[in-house]
Formats: structure tokens, C-alpha cells, sequence
């Protein structure tokens, strides 16, 4: 008996050794809010909540089997991840379907969104493009980058996604930052970053003839969510008093009003976290905030820690990249930033974003497991 029981122990220490013990326990609690919280916004649909978990169940163990790659095997792979992942974003605009645009591929019994997956890789193919490089990167190296960046972000726009395209630019952006871009560069791009969102947030709609109907509207909502309250402002305003009416400890696990009454759109993907604010309040808005500090902290410790440069490129850019998807969600949410359809990490509903971030910190506990890759 005490032999099999040792036996167990050093299998079980052999399956858990590459999962990080900070990260994995972090991911594990916010799944389990993920779906107790699609548990209320679903109206206590059992058949949601089992998908969601069958989603997660998924994306863990691709995680296991990422963790457990050498990190010169993930280098070497990484081109031909990245052509792989382009392969479907070039098809859905052929055969995919969506609400304003071809985003999703229908497999039958679930939806694939391709550019979920864009978001992991490619930040994969810029720190291996910039890993063959002295840093910081000369100009002729920074306009590569630009170019691969121009690939994903081009075929999101053509699928009429421009949140989704965000977002993808950001994970690049954040390579090209970690790369030790100078700072005159980021000087010029927050200047035209800024003067361009300036001008779509309050310039006359004449000048924005390029954006399409919906979109056009989205930026007349954020600008004044009450002119149209009944309609085009509906969204944004739901979502707030949901926000607000949770107070302090919330209204209570499957009482919020705004979602079971069906004020709240989207209450199970794009608003999720505005039913998690209403039941469980600022407190369990507290918790989820401070699990993705405690995700995002983590994966720039093992980045500074490495001393590889595609690790730590790699490992830097999937941290800040999931600052920028609660960021940009959360915003949307409270009403301070357009609604562009970006969902919580780990919290909204859908089966594509939850395996393509657990993958990534797969990537992440890949780093940090193994030992440092010279060239």
C-alpha cells in the first residue's frame, strides 16, 4: 500500500511539474467564477454552463500539452504555427457568418472565431522575428514587424471585426514595446493615436465615411448613450445601472434584475462582467480584477527573469496583452469606451478566447519550466 501510494505521488508530481503554482491556481478560481457567473447570466441554463466547461476542459489541456514543450521545439515551430493560424482567417472570409461580418466557422456543434487565435500568435512570430535581431531593432527590422503585424490585423478588418482588430494590433504593439522600440516612435504613435481617436470620438460623422452604419452609431452612443435611450443607448446604459445597482456585496448569485429580466444584452459574452457587478458586487469585481493583476504580474516576473529573448518577449506580450482585454472590456462596459463586441477573458462566454488564452499561459509555463535557450 505505502509503495502505490508513492507510486501516485510521483505521478501526480510528474503531471503538475510544468504548471506554474502561482499561475495555474489563478486560472483555476477564475474559471470557476467564469462559470458560476454564465450560471446566473444564462438564466441557470445547465447545458451553457456545461459547454463553457467543456470549453475550458479544452483549452486546460492544451495548456498541459503546451507547458510541457521544449522552448527551442516552440521556436522552431513558431512560422509555421503562425501560416497555420492564417489558413483559417483567409477561409472565414469565404465560408464564416456573424452578426455585421464572416468572423465565426461553423463546425456543426460550436463556432471557431480564427482571430482569436491570431492573438497568440502573433506576438509568437514578432518575438521569434525580433529573437534573430540585435536590440534594440534597426528601422529595416521594425518595418518587418510592421508588416507581419499588417497580415492578421488586414484580414480581421476584411472580416469587418474592428474590435477584434484592435486587439491583435495591441498584442503586436506590445512586442515592438518589449523589443526596446525607441522612444520617439512611441512619441509620434501616441500623437497620431491620440489625434485619431480624438476625431472618430467627437468629429462630425461626415468625416468618418469610411466606417460602416453600425459603427458609426456605436461612436454617436458613446458620445451620448441618453439621446437614444430606447435604442442605440440601450446597451450602455443597462450595463450601468447594472454595474451600479450590485452597491458594495452585489444583489445576491442569480438575482440580478438586469440580466434575468433580460434588460442587459449580451448578458452571457460582451457584458458578462456586468452580471458578475450586479450579483456579487464591488467585492467580487475586486477579486476578478486582482486575479488578472496577479495573472498579468506573473507572466512579466517570468519575463524578466528569462534570459532567452524570444521567452521573454513572448512571456511580457501575453501579459500585457490580457491588460488590454479587461481593459478594453471593462471600459465598454462602464460606458468610457465605444461597445466594439470584446469579451472578458475566462469570464464571457465563448470557446475559441477561452482556449487561445489558456494556450497562452501554456506558452508562459512553457518559459518558465524550461531552461533558458542560447543561440
Amino acid at each position: 500500500m505505502k509503495g502505490l501510494l508513492l507510486l501516485l505521488i510521483d505521478l501526480l508530481r510528474r503531471f503538475v511539474r510544468n504548471l506554474d503554482p502561482v499561475l495555474m491556481p489563478a486560472l483555476l478560481v477564475l474559471m470557476g467564477i467564469g462559470l458560476v457567473t454564465q450560471y446566473s447570466a444564462s438564466n441557470e441554463s445547465v447545458r451553457g454552463v456545461a459547454m463553457q466547461g467543456a470549453f475550458y476542459l479544452v483549452g486546460l489541456g492544451g495548456l498541459w500539452v503546451v507547458s510541457r514543450l521544449p522552448l527551442l521545439l516552440l521556436k522552431q515551430a513558431t512560422p509555421a504555427i503562425f501560416v497555420l493560424s492564417m489558413l483559417p482567417m483567409v477561409a472565414v472570409l469565404f465560408i464564416g457568418s456573424g452578426k455585421y461580418g464572416n468572423h465565426w466557422i461553423n463546425l456543426g456543434f460550436f463556432n471557431v472565431q480564427p482571430a482569436e487565435l491570431c492573438k497568440l500568435t502573433l506576438p509568437m512570430l514578432l518575438a521569434w522575428h525580433f529573437d534573430r535581431h540585435r536590440m534594440p531593432p534597426s528601422l529595416p527590422v521594425l518595418l518587418g514587424a510592421l508588416a507581419i503585424i499588417a497580415v492578421p490585423v488586414g484580414l480581421t478588418l476584411l472580416q469587418r471585426d474592428l474590435g477584434t482588430a484592435v486587439l491583435i494590433l495591441a498584442t503586436g504593439v506590445f512586442v515592438l514595446f518589449l523589443a526596446g522600440t525607441a522612444w520617439w516612435w512611441w512619441g509620434a504613435a501616441a500623437v497620431l493615436g491620440g489625434g485619431g481617436f480624438a476625431i472618430a470620438m467627437w468629429a462630425p460623422m461626415e468625416w468618418l465615411w469610411f466606417l460602416r452604419p453600425y459603427q458609426q452609431e456605436r461612436i454617436l452612443t458613446f458620445r451620448s448613450p441618453d439621446n437614444d435611450p430606447m435604442g442605440a443607448g440601450w446597451n450602455i446604459l443597462q450595463s450601468q445601472i447594472a454595474i451600479g445597482g450590485g452597491g458594495l456585496t452585489g444583489k445576491g448569485w442569480g438575482q440580478g434584475t438586469q440580466s434575468h429580466l433580460n434588460y442587459l444584452p449580451e448578458h452571457t459574452t460582451d457584458f458578462a462582467f456586468s452580471v458578475l457587478a450586479e450579483d456579487f458586487g464591488w467585492l467580487g469585481v475586486a477579486l476578478v480584477l486582482a486575479l488578472y493583476l496577479l495573472l498579468i504580474a506573473r507572466c512579466l516576473w517570468i519575463a524578466a527573469e528569462s534570459r532567452d529573448g524570444y521567452a521573454r518577449l513572448l512571456a511580457g506580450a501575453i501579459g500585457l496583452s490580457l491588460f488590454a482585454f479587461v481593459f478594453v472590456n471593462g471600459g465598454m462596459i462602464a460606458g468610457l469606451l465605444p461597445v466594439v463586441g470584446v469579451p472578458m477573458p475566462l469570464l464571457s462566454y465563448g470557446g475559441t478566447s477561452a482556449v487561445s488564452i489558456l494556450l497562452g499561459f501554456g506558452l508562459v509555463m512553457a518559459i518558465r519550466a524550461h531552461r533558458p535557450v542560447h543561440r
